[in-house]
């Protein structure tokens, strides 16, 4: 499990730059709301929702009440109750959204990108779902149709993350990639369906070089042997995918409200910032 006093200590030092800022925004847009004082700093609900998701447990309810409340105690000795930290746990979202930013690793000129699904519900139950309804769309995926969101990443040789946007399940995979390019420079290289000449036109005026896999429909395109090497180094992006899902525990179908979904799926993104050992490949540098 990575240090659960490196990740305190830096989430407590953005929390001191974040909270003023934070406020005069609310107060100068009129959108400042009284909350409840909290013996708990957000520093600390912070810390504690990025643990879960290097935690194993499945689920936030049982990591709280089980482990939390017995053996971390000495760490937060002014821990609130479950029901007081699930609301809790909701006034950090805007903190959670801005810090994964700043998490964002540095381009290393190469860079993929990809989607993947994040379904709120199994496809029968879609008619009478209600916490998503009007929100999540359907979509489909390589593994079929399903109800709920996308989430689209960015990310460098190193298992960096560089972008990240969550859209309706229904968008297409090309619309949203031209909003995650802000911290991207050199190639970029995704599957084939991404195909599409006027986006790479416009990522050519960023100096970004836009590669992608060939339609069967589509003319023979001239690769040099270095872009069709990285095309075949795609699947590293599947695998962040994977972990994300089945180690960080972003896709699950037991979402409340919407602030819920995006504060887990948050939480899980700066998880996986603070790995050790990220997925990469093998580029030798000159």
């Amino acid at each position: 499990m990575t240090n659960l006093d490196a990740i305190y200590v830096d989430v407590d030092d953005f929390c001191l730059l974040f909270e003023p800022q934070w406020q005069a925004h609310l107060i100068e847009t009129g959108e400042k709301q009284r909350i409840k004082p909290s013996r708990l700093k957000s520093s600390e609900v912070m810390t504690l929702l990025i643990a879960f998701h290097h935690s194993g447990f499945r689920d936030f309810k049982t990591y709280y009440t089980q482990f939390v409340s017995r053996y971390w105690r000495v760490h937060f000795p002014d821990l609130v109750s479950y029901t007081r930290m699930l609301k809790l746990l909701q006034t950090v979202l805007p903190a959670l959204c801005s810090y994964l930013k700043r998490r964002y690793a540095k381009s290393t000129g190469l860079a993929f990108v990809d989607s993947t699904t994040l379904k709120v519900c199994h496809n029968l139950r879609i008619p009478r779902h209600k916490v998503f309804d009007g929100i999540a769309e359907r979509g489909k995926g390589t593994m079929g149709w399903f109800y709920g969101f996308k989430l689209h990443l960015v990310m460098n040789d190193e298992g960096g993350l560089l972008g990240v946007k969550v859209t309706k399940g229904n968008i297409d995979d090309r619309k949203p990639v031209l909003d995650m390019m802000d911290n991207v420079t050199g190639k970029v290289y995704a599957d084939k369906g991404y195909v599409s000449a006027n986006l790479k036109a416009q990522l050519a005026e960023q100096d970004i070089d836009f590669i992608t896999g060939q339609r069967s429909n589509m003319k023979p395109q001239h690769l040099s042997a270095w872009d069709k090497a990285m095309l075949s180094k795609r699947f590293i992006i599947e695998t962040v995918f994977d972990q994300l899902k089945n180690i960080a525990q972003i896709d699950h179908t037991r979402h409340r409200s919407c602030i819920s979904f995006m504060v887990n799926l948050m939480a899980g993104l700066v998880a996986y910032t603070f790995k050790d050992k990220k997925p990469s490949i093998s580029v030798t540098r000159l």
